[in-house]
């Protein structure tokens, strides 16, 4: 027979609470209150009322940097091994008596209250949940055209290359709406990520050292340090200047698109002094150039087959309006090929369809513009992206137009001539400009694009120079109807624009949050 004792002893011990039952209780009960500070709720217990909604709180004097909460979030999300819906970065200050500080940064999306990724979905791929201000992606939505990573300065949306699509932190919305913690929040070891409830139409700036500027997007994050007396704050990889991706297929869009208008234009504007044949060949290559580019536009999508969406954000994207811009462009240049060819450039019908293309061309080179200045990226701004992709549209529309006049009307030649000179000439002291520029701060976003553009870039730089600079010379034996001249020109000009849209692309760098070691 066993001993009672001993059976009484397992018994009691097994009924005994454990050391979190007991704490639980004792705070419970308020029977020490001195616990009362030490013990909070990491997620709400109630849902946000009518203008408010979910933020993440991120007391960052608590964050280690030790990664659980990125781990978490890989796990419970299934990411690919190069995905990260949270990240781990660090900032650098200095202290009152001159020491060095370092501080880590725990970031994911800041579910902002006027979300840049929901604003320029071409195809409506962003929710905003009106109950709780989650920003959600919906995926069966989307067709990978990636502009939601340009519209986002925080560098949040993360493409999938295996899926075509891109994805983003939901903040565990299913957890949330279960009672739980999302799992980066129940993994941070320190507890210094918590779930709150934030009013929408008062979310505070963004304090946080070369991070964007809060105004494009109000994102909700609250970020919390005690760390006062620490100034000069900045990010670890502040002075990094990385290209950014190339964008091949946008290149040759953006290119071909404003060729094809230059042309439309051209063809219109020589009506009146070339030969009908010549100025219905300029419309003739300045449509089949925009199919063309059009169609390498649909090798920049993850799921082109589902391009014909990209209509349904028309409201609020600027990708959306120039696609249909640019659409509706190529039905009308097609029309007016095929009048300009059958009764004559010089036609009524075919001046009204010529002048509507125009017109649509036009404003689709706009279009274009504004969906980089939509970033609010400064390099991007629509003086600058604007002055480009005019300036482009009108040096090659001259530079064909020049081509096709060599012959025929040297008059027409020797303006085109002048008109490209003087165009080459202003593109050109922008970029010089751009290449010297020295702010003295060499975290400014144009300050790295300059040291881009001088260093890892440089080959395109010179190359960019280099085609400039032959067009001057060029452009005389243009001006005095040399043919070959002319077709040099044409070409010389054509390399040397597509160069500045690979530069468009790859010397950006615009502020983001404090990026990883």
């Amino acid at each position: 027979m066993p001993d009672s004792s001993f059976i009484a002893s397992l018994l009691a011990d097994q009924a005994d609470l454990s050391a979190v039952e007991r704490f639980a209780q004792r705070h419970a009960q308020a029977t020490e209150p001195s616990l009362s500070p030490h013990y909070r709720d990491l997620v709400p217990l109630t849902a946000p009322r009518p203008g408010e909604q979910y933020a993440f709180a991120v007391d960052l004097d608590a964050c280690t940097g030790c990664k659980a909460c990125v781990t978490a979030c890989h796990s419970l999300n299934g990411l690919d091994p190069d995905e990260s819906w949270r990240r781990v970065g660090t900032l650098v200050g200095e202290e009152a008596h001159g020491g060095a500080v370092l501080q880590t940064v725990t970031m994911a999306c800041h579910h902002c209250a006027d979300p840049g990724c929901l604003r320029g979905c071409p195809v409506g791929a962003y929710d905003k949940d009106g109950l709780t201000g989650i920003v959600r992606h919906l995926d069966d939505q989307c067709i990978g055209c990636r502009y939601c990573e340009m519209m986002c300065p925080y560098d949040v949306p993360q493409y999938s290359v295996s899926r075509g699509i891109v994805r983003k932190c939901d903040m565990c919305h299913g957890r949330l709406a279960a009672g739980e913690a999302p799992a980066c929040v129940q993994a941070c070891p320190n507890e210094s990520i918590r779930i709150r409830v934030v009013p929408t139409q008062a979310v505070p700036t963004l304090r946080m050292a070369d991070a964007p500027a809060s105004s494009l997007t109000r994102p909700t994050t609250r970020y919390r340090s005690r760390r006062r007396n620490a100034t000069r704050w900045q990010a670890i990889d502040a002075e990094q200047a990385t290209p950014a991706d190339a964008h091949g297929p946008l290149v040759a869009m953006l290119t071909a698109s404003q060729l094809a208008v230059g042309l439309l234009v051209a063809s219109l504007a020589g009506s009146a002094w070339l030969p009908p044949e010549r100025t219905s060949a300029l419309a003739a290559v300045g449509g089949l150039v925009l199919l063309l580019g059009l169609a390498a536009s649909l090798r920049h999508l993850g799921r082109p087959s589902k391009a014909w969406r990209a209509f349904l954000g028309l409201r609020t994207s600027w990708l959306s309006r120039e696609i249909v811009a640019f659409g509706g462009l190529a039905a009308l240049a097609g029309a007016y090929v095929a009048s300009a060819w059958g009764t004559g450039p010089t036609s009524v019908s075919s001046l009204a369809l010529g002048s509507a293309a125009a017109a649509v061309g036009l404003a689709g080179v706009a279009c274009s513009a504004m969906v980089y200045h939509a970033t609010g990226r400064r390099l991007w701004h629509f003086v600058s992206s604007g002055g480009q992709f005019f300036g482009t549209t009108a040096t090659l529309g001259a530079a064909g137009l020049g081509l096709a006049a060599t012959a025929s009307a040297p008059a027409v030649a020797a303006t085109c001539a002048a008109g490209v000179a003087l165009v080459t000439v202003l593109k050109l002291a922008g970029f010089v400009a751009l290449l010297c520029c020295d702010t003295g701060r060499e975290t400014l976003p144009i300050a790295r694009t300059a040291r881009l553009l001088r260093g890892r870039l440089r080959a395109l730089s010179v190359l960019r120079l280099t085609a400039a600079a032959l067009v001057l010379p060029l452009a005389a034996g243009l001006a005095g109807g040399n043919w070959l001249a002319a077709a040099l020109v044409f070409a010389t000009t054509l390399a040397g624009e597509s160069i500045e849209r690979m530069l468009f692309f790859r010397a950006i760098s615009p502020a983001r949050m404090p990026g990883s070691l």
